[in-house]
């Protein structure tokens, strides 16, 4: 015997009081883990796609990724509200532009708020009063050079831009932690106010704790970037037990 039963109750507006979309890179192991670990809880659901991609990572092949925006951002609950949406690659949102990005997602999803990693970053760094800052990225020469420039142009003193030299973001991925702390150790100089680690495909976020230790300084990293302006603008918060210096901010700029 088949029943069928009708709810008594009407339907809940959302099934999360928040929403986030996020458009990770095809290729990207990382992005995806850290905002389940930094931003999904029962308040705030992140909802990912995925964008098509190909390495190795260089200014040609990250612009390739722009055209693909809007598609990726109207896969993302169509025709439903979000309170942000976030595009998971820092060089790509440096290279690209800001505002071409927003203009391309905004055109999959009108309305919604847009956070780049790059955006984030320099509003993050704001927040916590740094002025002069050094930057670690994994990629190589000619796609990191445009990251000083957006630091620059943002009224950032950049004392060190360190290149790793990986072209492929799946290798970037499998970089160890230690090996993260030790890079960004190795990174900050005698001037620098905080240090930057680009690249979302970095397991760096979850060093943070430890860079600081060593350190004594700040640390921002891409994802955590995009994770604290996201649960800021959704309007969680800050947690003063943090483990962290950003996460401990309230203001996103």
């Amino acid at each position: 015997m088949i029943d069928e039963i009708q709810p008594r109750k009407a339907l809940d507006g959302r099934p999360s009081s928040r929403r986030i979309g996020l458009i990770a890179l095809a290729t990207d192991h990382t992005v995806e883990a850290d905002f389940r670990r930094l931003v999904a809880s029962d308040a705030v659901a992140v909802h990912v796609t995925r964008v098509a991609y190909a390495n190795p990572t260089t200014p040609e092949n990250l612009r390739a990724m722009q055209p693909l925006l809007t598609e990726a951002a109207a896969l993302i609950l169509p025709d439903e509200q979000l309170d942000t949406i976030v595009y998971g690659c820092t060089s790509a949102s440096v290279i690209i532009g800001e505002d071409e990005i927003a203009a391309a997602l905004g055109a999959g999803k009108p309305g919604t708020p847009v956070i780049t990693p790059a955006g984030a970053a320099a509003r993050a760094l704001r927040a916590l009063s740094a002025e002069s800052i050094a930057i670690l990225t994994p990629y190589v020469t000619r796609t990191a050079e445009p990251m000083h420039a957006f630091f620059s142009g943002q009224g950032f003193s950049v004392d060190r831009l360190t290149c790793l030299g990986m072209e492929d973001d799946r290798d970037m991925a499998r970089l160890p932690h230690d090996e993260i702390v030790r890079l960004a150790r190795a990174t900050v100089t005698p001037q620098t106010k905080a240090l930057f680690i680009a690249c979302t495909a970095l397991r760096a976020a979850q060093c943070v704790p430890e860079i600081e230790r060593q350190t004594g300084l700040p640390v921002v990293t891409s994802n955590l970037a995009a994770a604290w302006a996201s649960l800021r603008l959704c309007g969680i918060a800050a947690d003063p037990e943090a483990p962290c210096s950003l996460l401990k901010l309230t203001e996103t700029s």
